[in-house]
């Protein structure tokens, strides 16, 4: 019997991190696609007349059903009853309808079509949706920007049923084994997504010296094809595996309307579920204006045509030396001996000053906000083991809060005061999204192991969904807001580089600040409940 079990798929390594490979990279294009427009927000707005209330409305749009139709809790339902390898393909099947929905929408054949028409004259009133000023549409909002919201819904349904999926993966190949390097490594490629979407979606819109915001989408639908295949290749695996094992797929409990008073009476539920929403309200939003916010406070010169700093294969070489820094640097927290650990860490530290120096010469806030995952992706790991052996995971909440602040208020304030210095604007800005980085790494990973420790066992699939629902609201709400509010402070302002940021940037840093005082709510509790959270996760 144990040399059966030996000869399954998942007992040989090479098989099961062939397994997360392709739902990591899966995952890594859905990433590439989230974001796709956000570094040519000014392109859009250029060349189709969105202003940053209907781009903020149309990227808000991506987890609208997610949140009022409740999605999010069907998606949960389907991978319950149909398990992980159907739920992956037909998640990816749904991401590549919505991308190819909104790549069709901001493409040449659309304007001037029928479909542009209708549009145009119809969504400008949705009953109740108005009145609630919730709706995803408004009278006024570009034709091409209304469709585009209608594909990114469909995606982002896609898009959260493959993240609980993937989870849900990595947990059947990896239980007993390397589970939290897998979810780890799993997490680290999929934000490398945000760093290559900022590099090649500007990339490809100006490629060949015209600009064409259409190839950008374009690049990302071919994303969403190679992860759709990827699911594919997986399925088999999958169903591979259980012929061997003789196993049905493993599901988690669905979710219970019963539960919901349970869960809502929870004070450590309320405490998790406002410090996930607070938190990542304050970074995704972020992410899909960050680089038009450089534009406005970055004095940025664009390197003669005839430089070699203006060549598109200077984007392949950054994007080369920006692999080298994520490789190095995450590799280099798995080595036991101290000489190959050091010379990996010094690698990809010198490997990332060579990237920051790349990104000076040429001038590109697309390439300067494409360091945001990197530090993230290096310290993943110190800090899962951190919080395994040591604990303070409360403690880790209320520091990553401190740092987003502290990176809001830099945009806002400190930022603006170095324009018109080249050199000065640059560290500045390269330091503050290293750090915001580093809060990215900090709060997911106190908070999500934290989830168990404060919620009862019997209701925890229950409270992750209701946790997850309760994040997408503002994964909505903030993206529009910060649209609505970057119009409403900049009145006449027609040149997209010319904005002013820093009230949108000081909201952002209001949430950091609720962040941060429900962290410091969150440690009062657990002393006085001796809740466990400053703990180590590891019992000996």
């Amino acid at each position: 019997m144990s040399q059966a079990i030996q000869k399954t798929l998942r007992d040989s390594a090479a098989m099961r991190w062939t397994a997360l490979l392709l739902l990591a990279l899966a995952m890594f294009c859905s990433y590439i696609f989230m974001d796709i427009l956000s570094p040519i927000k000014d392109l859009m707005q250029e060349t189709r007349g969105w202003d940053s209330t209907a781009f903020g409305t149309m990227q808000g749009s991506e987890v609208f059903l997610n949140v009022f139709a409740f999605f999010l809790i069907f998606a949960g339902i389907i991978l319950d009853k149909m398990g992980v390898r159907f739920t992956a393909v037909l998640s990816a099947a749904v991401m590549l309808i919505g991308a190819i929905i909104k790549w069709y929408a901001v493409s040449e054949s659309f304007m001037g079509s029928g479909l542009e028409t209708w549009f145009t004259n119809n969504l400008n009133y949705i009953p109740l949706f108005d009145e609630l000023g919730v709706s995803p549409f408004y009278e006024g909002m570009p034709a091409s920007a209304k469709f585009a919201a209608c594909g990114f819904m469909i995606f982002g349904c896609g898009c959260e049923m493959a993240g609980i999926t993937v989870s849900r993966g990595i947990v059947k190949w990896f239980k007993g084994r390397e589970m939290a390097l897998a979810m780890g490594s799993e997490m680290a490629l999929a934000r490398l997504g945000v760093a290559t979407c900022m590099i090649f979606s500007p990339f490809f819109a100006r490629l060949g010296g015209q600009v064409s915001v259409t190839r950008s989408v374009a690049f990302g639908v071919v994303l969403m094809c190679i992860a759709l295949i990827m699911t594919i290749v997986y399925f088999v695996m999958d169903m591979k595996l259980d012929a061997q094992t003789g196993e049905a797929e493993e599901k988690d409990d669905p979710f219970k309307v019963s539960d919901i008073g349970k869960i809502l009476s929870d004070s450590g539920f309320w405490l998790v579920a406002l410090l996930c929403v607070l938190y990542y309200s304050a970074i995704f939003p972020f992410q899909k204006y960050a680089v038009n916010m450089l534009q406005c406070n970055l004095t940025l010169t664009p390197p003669a045509a005839d430089s070699f700093w203006a060549q598109p294969d200077v984007t392949i070489v950054q994007y080369v030396i920006m692999l080298v820094v994520a490789a190095a640097g995450f590799a280099s927290n798995f080595q036991k001996q101290s000489v190959k650990r050091f010379s990996l860490l010094t690698l990809s530290i010198v490997a990332l000053v060579v990237y920051c120096y790349m990104g000076y010469m040429r001038q590109s806030a697309e390439s300067i906000f494409a360091v945001f995952p990197l530090l993230a992706v290096l310290i993943t790991p110190i800090l899962g083991s951190y919080l395994d052996h040591n604990g303070k995971a409360a403690s880790m909440l209320v520091l990553g809060s401190l740092l987003l602040i502290a990176c809001h208020l830099t945009f806002a304030f400190v930022l603006p005061m170095f324009k018109g210095s080249a050199v000065g604007g640059i560290i500045v800005a390269y330091a503050t999204i290293l750090v915001l980085g580093a809060s990215f790494s900090l709060v997911p990973a106190a908070l999500w192991p934290s989830v168990p420790k404060l919620v009862d066992a019997k209701v925890i699939g229950s409270a992750y969904a209701l946790i997850f629902w309760i994040q997408n609201i503002g994964l909505w709400l903030f993206p529009l807001l910060i649209g609505k509010v970057l119009d409403a402070t900049n009145p006449g302002v027609t040149d997209p580089t010319q904005f002013d940021y820093t009230a949108p940037l000081v909201m952002l840093a209001c949430l950091g600040v609720a962040a941060l005082l429900l962290g410091l709510v969150l440690k009062v509790v657990d002393k006085k409940k001796g809740i466990g959270l400053e703990l180590p996760n590891i019992t000996e």
